[in-house]
């Protein structure tokens, strides 16, 4: 199997440290494996994009050192391809329908639920019908009992579950907004590219479960999966935009690279590299080792 992976950063504003963690190991894997590294400007969700910052980020990778071996590809520009999906999942399986519910509406009926001592994050309202209610949004069905339980190794964090049924519910292919759902066009773009790995942030973690199940009801392929820590500010919160992360400087990117290695524990063998041609050799062997203790080696 010939490697593939990428690194699909949201352009909600200039890439930060947190964002390079992940991009760094992605690179890396990609590396230590002699794979292809890729890509994908994940704008899908056209209210949260900034303008401009899709560029920057991928002007800062160049600044980097991490160019992909392929050109970038734009989420926005693929609605096709996610609407011949969503197509494909309404006639073949039987499991996309309607929902007309309102965010409020689901928050008052998880209140009832969980009243009920149960975790449904969406209690199928709108399974059995609209009940007079206009469309808004469009689910997908989970399955109920066993099947719903997605086992998966994370090649980092290690044997994983979910049940889809009691931790999620049937969640959203299509928006209330007219917006594709990040699960289902992460899911497209993957099987596309023919990624085989897929190395990201712990915060993504639990949306591996809805991806792979969906993979599934597709037919496509099921990449690796490999999820590192997340990068937290100084209350506790993941380093994002929304919590105050600043650009990185990109006058200086072997400071930064060398603090992100640090952050996902690579032993160097030197403590700072002149370039970053030494640098990124020197990480990749260092990648290799990491992964070998990961596997109890």
């Amino acid at each position: 199997m010939t490697y593939r992976g990428r690194f699909a950063p949201s352009p909600t504003g200039p890439l930060h440290f947190g964002s390079l963690v992940s991009a760094l190991a992605s690179w890396l894997d990609a590396r230590a494996h002699g794979g292809a590294w890729l890509v994908r400007v994940e704008d899908v969700d056209a209210p949260r994009t900034v303008p401009g910052a899709a560029e920057d980020i991928l002007d800062t990778l160049d600044r980097f050192g991490m160019r992909a071996d392929e050109p970038p590809v734009w989420q926005s520009q693929r609605s096709a391809a996610y609407q011949q999906a969503f197509d494909a999942l309404r006639t073949t399986t039987g499991l996309v329908y309607p929902c007309g519910c309102t965010r409020k509406e689901i928050a008052d009926s998880l209140l009832h639920v969980h009243a009920r001592h149960t975790t449904l994050a969406y209690p199928g309202t709108c399974r059995h019908g609209l009940n007079g209610k206009p469309a808004r949004a469009w689910r997908l069905r989970v399955p109920d009992g066993a099947a719903a339980v997605i086992r998966f190794d994370d090649r980092w964090q290690g044997p994983q579950a979910q049940d889809l049924a009691t931790e999620v519910g049937d969640f959203v292919l299509r928006r209330a907004d007219d917006q594709w759902a990040y699960q289902l066009a992460v899911v497209v773009d993957d099987a596309e590219a023919g990624i085989t790995h897929v190395v990201r942030g712990a915060d993504l973690l639990d949306s591996t479960a809805r991806q792979i199940y969906l993979q599934q009801c597709l037919g496509v392929p099921t990449p690796s999966y490999l999820h590192v820590p997340v990068v937290t500010n100084d209350a506790g919160e993941k380093l994002s935009k929304q919590t105050g992360a600043t650009a990185l400087d990109v006058r200086n990117p072997l400071a930064a690279l060398h603090a992100a290695a640090d952050h996902l524990g690579l032993q160097l063998e030197e403590k700072r590299y002149a370039s970053l041609d030494a640098f990124y050799a020197a990480a990749t062997r260092a990648w290799m080792r990491r992964l070998t203790q990961l596997r109890g080696g």
